[in-house]
């Protein structure tokens, strides 16, 4: 059983609390504790070295600068941003392996490879866009008017609803069988008769049931799930929709594909930066770039008594130092476990090697014109599919705009992801159109253009996110968070909000604080 699928059960039997418990329990998730950096007393002749220039290491030179400290920043790549990541018309991406993508997404269009939605929870994301002036707009996670599809499986044909009407069918089948137990007397030794009474009351409402307890097509019924032809003028009532049976419901396992709107992490309102996800990376290094050395491979991190020293191998191939009296390390796990680490405690370096980071795709796919509206009435929200490549997702901006648009065609995580990305990218976007087109028959001939990201094949990160088990969040997680003297760990792997950028600002700002304590005498 997938994770998704177990989490799925949890939030059905016990709803979105109880699934969030236990994201919570796995490590999966925890609520925003962002308290921003109290720095009193200034850094004023003391030098601090970051590596990474993504969220968490541009936060770091920030908050620090800001308070005094002497800071540089060794970056990887040509530019800032990390994961935190934008492609737009013109832009050129060579993976591992050598092949080179461009970008020939018409001007004002864009796909975001890696973070593309915020949670309104996200407080450290809210305060540095708040502070920076970075807009943002919503962005459109649940449309009960999207699609669930299941593709043809032997004798099984395709399948395609939207989510409403899925919904509205499993809330009114269970609430049917609730019915017919609280009825037959069931539930007599956990409810009083009063409290029966009001159930019965409830699951009526919310589950469209008639007036003998049933779930049956109906007009009623229609009201919520979506008519079959919408009511109009005069004595046009609408046609009733058949609902879906429960035995379909739970055969195809529709039910997993309602549930993503109920946790905590994707519950409204969600939202994403006008013009693409890299506005606050960019209004980070509008801030920061001065102290930044792009371009710039770190082989090897040592710290003695004194400093802690970074060798790297700059943009020209030639093989410098940088030191600092301190140093917050944002370099990606993966990354770092390639890094000699000198002057460290065994313990570090093991656990350092012992977090994997997740394989995932993602295929940004532009056509010709926006169907998904225009055909079928979708603007904004998520369809997903069995399919490898598990969604679609629609734009949340541009309605009406009546030119062409980018969908996110694909996100794929595990084996699906290591799959796709072994392809050519042309195979690749073949694939990604032929998906699209089971669940929208206009894509095949309204493909225009599109540009894909398998992470574990993108230099420097080689994965999407740290990804934990039980145990390694309990044997090796403290050691990862702890300060190491003069060195501290920061990113979203350092944090319980895994993959999100939030986890890489809680992480840097704590960071922050505990160096600037340590700095101080005080730790």
């Amino acid at each position: 059983m997938s994770r998704r699928n177990f989490l799925g059960m949890v939030g059905m039997v016990g709803g979105a609390a109880a699934a969030y418990q236990m994201m919570t329990t796995m490590g999966l998730a925890a609520s925003s504790t962002y308290t921003k950096p109290d720095l009193s007393g200034g850094g004023q002749g003391k030098t601090v070295l970051i590596l990474g220039a993504g969220l968490a290491g541009m936060a770091s030179a920030y908050e620090m600068q800001k308070a005094g400290y002497d800071v540089r920043v060794l970056e990887f790549n040509a530019k800032a941003g990390g994961r935190c990541w934008t492609l737009r018309s013109g832009d050129e991406y060579t993976e591992l392996g050598g092949f080179k993508q461009t970008c020939d997404f018409d001007r004002g269009l864009y796909i975001n490879p890696g973070p593309w939605r915020v949670p309104h929870h996200h407080h450290a994301y809210m305060h540095y866009a708040r502070e920076f002036g970075v807009k943002l707009e919503p962005f459109i996670m649940e449309n009960w008017n999207a699609y669930l599809h299941r593709k043809a499986d032997g004798d099984k044909p395709a399948l395609k609803l939207r989510l409403a009407e899925a919904r509205t069918d499993m809330h009114g089948h269970v609430a049917e069988l609730l019915t017919k137990a609280t009825n037959q007397g069931s539930l007599d030794q956990t409810l009083s008769a009063e409290d029966k009474e009001k159930l019965l009351e409830a699951l009526h409402e919310w589950g469209f049931l008639n007036r003998d307890g049933k779930y049956v097509q109906s007009l009623a019924v229609s009201a919520a799930r979506g008519y079959e032809r919408d009511p109009g003028a005069r004595l046009e009532a609408g046609t009733p929709s058949k609902p879906v049976d429960l035995h379909t419901l739970l055969d195809r396992n529709l039910w997993s594909s309602i549930l993503d709107g109920m946790f905590y992490e994707f519950r409204s309102t969600m939202f994403e930066p006008v013009g693409g996800m890299d506005a606050l990376a960019r209004a980070f290094e509008s801030r920061v770039g001065r102290f930044i050395e792009y371009r710039s491979r770190v082989t090897e991190i040592k710290m003695d008594a004194e400093q802690v020293t970074a060798t790297y191998v700059d943009a020209s191939g030639a093989t410098k130092t940088a030191s600092g009296d301190y140093c917050i390390c944002t370099i990606p796990l993966s990354i770092l476990s390639q890094v000699k680490m000198t002057g460290f405690d065994a313990g570090l370096t093991e656990a350092i090697k012992k977090v994997p980071y997740a394989p995932s795709f993602k295929a940004g796919v532009q056509y010709k014109r926006r169907f998904w509206e225009q055909d079928d009435d979708i603007y904004g929200g998520i369809s997903y599919t069995d399919l490898p490549n598990q969604l679609i997702s629609y734009p949340s901006n541009n309605y009406f705009s009546g030119g062409k648009g980018v969908v996110l065609g694909a996100y794929m995580f595990g084996t699906d992801a290591l799959v796709m990305s072994g392809m050519s990218p042309e195979e690749r976007m073949k694939k990604v159109v032929e998906y699209n087109a089971q669940m929208h028959p206009a894509a095949a001939e309204e493909f225009d253009t599109g540009i894909s990201v398998g992470w574990h094949r993108v230099p420097g990160a080689l994965g999407c996110y740290g990804l934990y088990s039980a145990d390694t969040r309990e044997r090796y997680y403290p050691t990862l968070c702890a300060r190491h003297d003069r060195l501290m760990l920061a990113g979203e792997h350092t944090s319980y909000w895994n993959g999100w950028q939030e986890g890489a600002l809680l992480a840097a700002t704590t960071a922050v604080d505990e160096m600037h304590k340590f700095a101080q005498g005080q730790a």
